[in-house]
């Protein structure tokens, strides 16, 4: 008798479990969160992240070597200096001077 009754609980509570709703079906339905994303720069964006300028030896005003937003060359480089910065430098003495030298010219 015992065992039939063990029996009996098994097979009511297998009933009610197999009758019973998937738990993902009784919760509500929440529309989903918009995520916030960062604004990245575009791939193509060569603005300078430095300022300033100086005055060459010719008496042209220059801009100093600078980064970009993207890493990209801008217009107007003439060499990439060894960390990472693009020079304007309009003659080859010098350039790059102040910046671990000339990694390449452009």
């Amino acid at each position: 008798m015992y065992r039939q009754l063990i029996l009996a609980t098994a097979l009511g509570l297998a009933c009610v479990f197999a009758t019973a709703a998937p738990a993902y079906r009784l919760a509500p339905s929440q529309p989903a969160q918009p995520t916030q994303q960062r604004p990245t720069a575009p791939a193509h964006d060569d603005r300078l992240i430095e300022p300033g300028s100086y005055v060459n030896k010719a008496g042209n005003t220059v801009h100093r070597p600078a980064h970009t937003v993207s890493g990209n060359a801008p217009n107007g480089a003439t060499a990439q200096c060894r960390d990472g910065s693009y020079s304007f430098s309009q003659s080859h003495r010098e350039t790059c001077s102040h910046h671990g030298g000339v990694s390449r010219w452009l």
